[in-house]
């Protein structure tokens, strides 16, 4: 029996409706455009707020708390939640993109673009320029990460494509993660292909669907290209919105359904660059390393490190904040990320290749890979929680109580542990002969979570 053609549910009635009112998400996507360009361009021609400002009556702190307290921290909770549902109905790139297709000059997507490594180099690119430039903290900043985005994507939209949305699918530096993180989400559109062939009649026109982030329908199994923006509900009778276990594509689908350039992007991306982002600021060993080494080029007269010349637009340059960086600073800001993304992505990489090959007498990238995937929970929670420390930055200048941080913190690495650690002993369980060699392949994967959570413990309770 087909999967269309089955009782409906009330999910599958609401993907139903969704594709019956594209307009209506169209419109709600228009709409945050305009609340996007608001947010980004109109504090940029104003001062910067000073000590008097409150997050209720200053608008670039209601733009920095709306970006980086509320908008993209609980985008990612919606990606666990409900794939990747933000991308499809909301996201105000995704709506420009593909309205620049529709009517750009359609041009065939190049070889170059179609590079598995982008989803990796975008968002490490784009993480350690944030930081750089302090994206958290200035709207010109934000102009310049969030605003070049847009461009981007819609140079890319207006070249190449028709109706699509190629900077999604190969360009955005948040396409690798949202594409992880779907990976968990309890809803996907599921697609029969029994019934697709069944639907098939040489006398009957099927009318295409234009699915904009370019995923083969057919063959589609998971929720991580999917943009869930309902078009394709009810085709062929063979594609409904339905609920699913949790932990079926990473386990199941994730035997098959990996790459190298997914690990990176966990191991070095979430798990490190990411990390040493939220570290630096925050990291006595930062301060003392850098003060020992001004202390070096005190001492040899080396002074050049010192300028505070760079641009805006290139180093944190605002002197009316008393918020400078000198070009020692950015070296540092770098190279801190640079080695932490090193030594504790290498650290994981390591304890997981264990656990792979205690799995089989010969090393096999794809089930390294596949091993890899039960790391997504954890590593989506660090990046929350990362993003958290603005959020409660921001209340605290409020005077808002906010005692009970640490302890939500504490409660959501604890959880999303344990779901990593479920992932991996069902992981494990597809390959291991049996129990004891099961537990064996799970002791180094327990080593990895425990240095995952001290780099937590470090930043949020030790320092």
């Amino acid at each position: 029996m087909n999967t269309c053609t089955q009782s409906p549910t009330l999910l599958s009635r609401t993907g139903d409706w969704m594709r019956r009112n594209g307009a209506l998400i169209r419109g709600i996507q228009w709409i945050v455009v305009a609340v996007y360009a608001l947010l980004i361009l109109v504090p940029v021609f104003m001062p910067l707020p000073d000590e008097t400002a409150h997050l209720w009556s200053n608008l670039t702190l209601i733009a920095q708390f709306a970006f980086w307290g509320i908008w993209w921290p609980f985008v990612l909770v919606s990606m666990v939640l409900m794939g990747r549902v933000w991308c499809g109905v909301l996201c105000p790139e995704g709506a420009l993109t593909e309205f620049a297709s529709k009517y750009g000059r359609g041009r065939a997507i190049p070889k170059w673009m179609r590079w598995g490594g982008w989803p990796f180099v975008a968002f490490a690119l784009t993480t350690v320029y944030g930081q750089m430039v302090s994206v958290y903290q200035y709207p010109k900043a934000v102009l310049l990460v969030l605003g070049g985005s847009t461009v981007g994507a819609i140079i890319v939209g207006y070249l190449y494509g028709r109706d699509k949305r190629v900077w999604c699918k190969y360009l955005c530096p948040v396409n690798g993660v949202f594409g992880l993180l779907a990976k968990l989400a309890p809803m996907h559109y599921k697609v029969d292909e029994e019934a697709w062939r069944a639907s098939y009649h040489p006398e009957h026109k099927i009318i295409p669907i234009n699915c904009a982030p370019l995923v083969p329908l057919r063959n589609m199994k998971g929720a991580s290209d999917c943009h869930m923006c309902g078009r394709c509900a009810g085709h062929r009778d063979a594609i409904a919105l339905t609920f699913r276990a949790p932990t079926v594509e990473v386990v199941t689908f994730g035997k098959t359904n990996n790459n190298l350039w997914e690990s990176a992007l966990v191991l070095y991306g979430l798990l490190g660059i990411a990390i040493g982002a939220f570290h630096w600021s925050a990291s006595p060993w930062f301060v003392t390393i850098k003060q020992e080494i001004a202390g070096w080029l005190i001492e040899r007269d080396i002074m050049w490190p010192f300028g505070t010349q760079a641009p805006w637009w290139l180093l944190t340059n605002y002197p009316q904040q008393s918020d400078v960086f000198t070009w020692l600073d950015g070296a540092m800001v770098v190279g801190y990320i640079s080695v932490t993304a090193l030594v504790l992505g290498t650290g994981v990489t390591l304890m997981f290749a264990l656990g792979a090959r205690l799995l089989g007498a010969k090393w096999d990238w794809s089930r390294f890979n596949h091993l890899v995937q039960t790391l997504i929970p954890l590593a989506g929670c660090g990046v929350f929680v990362g993003l958290s420390a603005t959020t409660i930055s921001l209340l605290r200048a409020e005077h808002w109580p906010v005692d009970w941080a640490n302890d939500v913190r504490a409660a959501l690495l604890s959880v999303m542990t344990l779901w990593s650690l479920l992932l991996a002993w069902k992981v494990i369980g597809r390959y291991a002969t049996s129990w004891p060699h099961r537990l064996l392949a799970l002791v180094p994967v327990l080593a990895g979570l425990a240095l995952i959570n001290y780099s937590w413990l470090l930043m949020f309770w030790l320092w």
